[in-house]
């Protein structure tokens, strides 16, 4: 069995009761980081073992993985905050699972913290339809993605880093009407969490910290 344990994106406290009790009683957690994956797991006391899987794990890691759940392992899958699966590896480590156990291993969410939902429900913008368009490329494509972004009719959600907030604001501006109206989600449930709100021409003059994770939430054309 493989559980996806959703964990929290910042404050321990949004641990739910189900996740801790299944972080116990697995026989092995999967992390994206050993070493974030055990603060969660030192403050609650989970004595579990760990192991890594990522984006960088090649193939052999899959193989094993599968193999101990064919074994009949109960196996947690959690990555440093959030939702596994959620613009994280996760995904394809699910997909592969299914294809290669022809859909025999149990595979069952943990529900949780998810940055995206905690952003979308503060932004006070319409929540009945949004598209989460993860996080901007890097280097190529990413005008086309700004441009779907101004296009797309209804609101939009996306992960953004510290070290491209500012670039990925600049790149709004210039393809936004500049009373779109935006909200800026900084460190959220973190000691220093900051919501930045206004039109894009607004938050484009704010100083906007360059530290921690970012959810960016546009509101409708």
């Amino acid at each position: 069995m493989l559980s996806i344990v959703a964990t929290p994106i910042g404050n321990l406290k949004d641990i739910t009761q189900r996740a801790l009790e299944t972080l116990r009683e697995a026989d092995l957690v999967l992390c994206e980081d050993t070493r974030n994956t055990k603060k969660l797991l030192d403050a609650y006391e989970i004595k579990t073992p760990t192991m890594s899987y990522h984006q960088h794990s090649g193939g052999g890691k899959v193989r094993d993985i599968i193999n101990l759940l064919k074994e009949g392992k109960h196996l947690a899958l959690v990555t440093d905050a959030g939702t596994p699966g959620i613009s994280d590896p996760g995904n394809a480590l699910v997909a592969q699972i299914i294809k290669e156990t022809n859909k025999q291993i149990e595979i069952s969410p943990i529900p949780g913290a998810s940055a995206i939902a905690a952003a979308l429900s503060i932004s006070g913008f319409p929540t009945d339809k949004f598209m989460f368009m993860g996080f901007p490329p890097h280097k190529n494509k990413r005008n086309k993605y700004f441009q779907e972004v101004a296009d797309c009719e209804y609101t939009i959600a996306f992960y953004e880093s510290n070290h491209r907030i500012k670039k990925t604001l600049s790149e709004l501006a210039a393809v936004l009407d500049p009373k779109r109206e935006v909200c800026v989600c900084r460190e959220l449930t973190k000691q220093f969490e900051t919501i930045y709100r206004g039109t894009i021409s607004e938050i484009i003059v704010m100083e906007v910290m360059e530290k921690g994770e970012f959810v960016v939430i546009i509101n409708t054309l």
